[in-house]
């Protein structure tokens, strides 16, 4: 039985990522495997990377073969390498730790309570004219009695 070290492709559309499996050489792409031994996100930038160095070198070991994508991973890993006695190569590139959600809340609140304290008036609201409860008493009625009227004559007319 051939035995291979490939990738099994997961995820949707667009988004895919991948797991590192030991799988017989007949079995298609992503059917039935023998042992996951590491995950590929290819599209998170730093591309995520992890192998179970020690499972990959069992099965390297025992004559299973990498395909050429996994080799790949493998050589930037350092595993094969490792397994030829080869020096190691750089270490892989990590993404930056995100900054604490607690804390950006807590920058973000302190930036709100340091603006003025003044009323927010806007220039449409300041020039806007006073309505009918703004006017004294005497002006009001009279505006009342004069709609009333022009009411009544529009109803005569019609």
């Amino acid at each position: 039985m051939a035995v291979k070290i490939r990738l099994k492709r997961m995820g949707k559309i667009r988004a895919p990522y991948y797991r590192i499996v030991v799988a017989d050489s007949r079995v298609k792409r992503d059917g039935k495997t023998i042992e996951q031994i590491g995950k590929y996100h290819p599209k998170s930038d730093p591309s995520f990377i992890e192998v179970d160095s020690e499972r990959a070198q069992h099965w390297l070991s025992v004559g299973a073969q990498p395909s050429e994508p996994v080799l790949a991973i493998l050589k930037r890993t350092g595993d094969w390498q490792k397994f030829k006695g080869e020096p190691a190569p750089e270490p892989l590139k990590t993404p930056a730790p995100k900054a604490d959600k607690r804390a950006l809340f807590d920058d973000a609140l302190r930036d709100a309570h340091s603006e003025p304290q003044g009323e927010a008036v806007s220039k449409k609201s300041a020039a806007r004219k006073p309505k009918a409860e703004d006017k004294p008493a005497d002006q009001a009625e009279t505006t009342g009695e004069s709609a009333g009227t022009e009411a009544a004559q529009g109803e005569s007319e019609a």
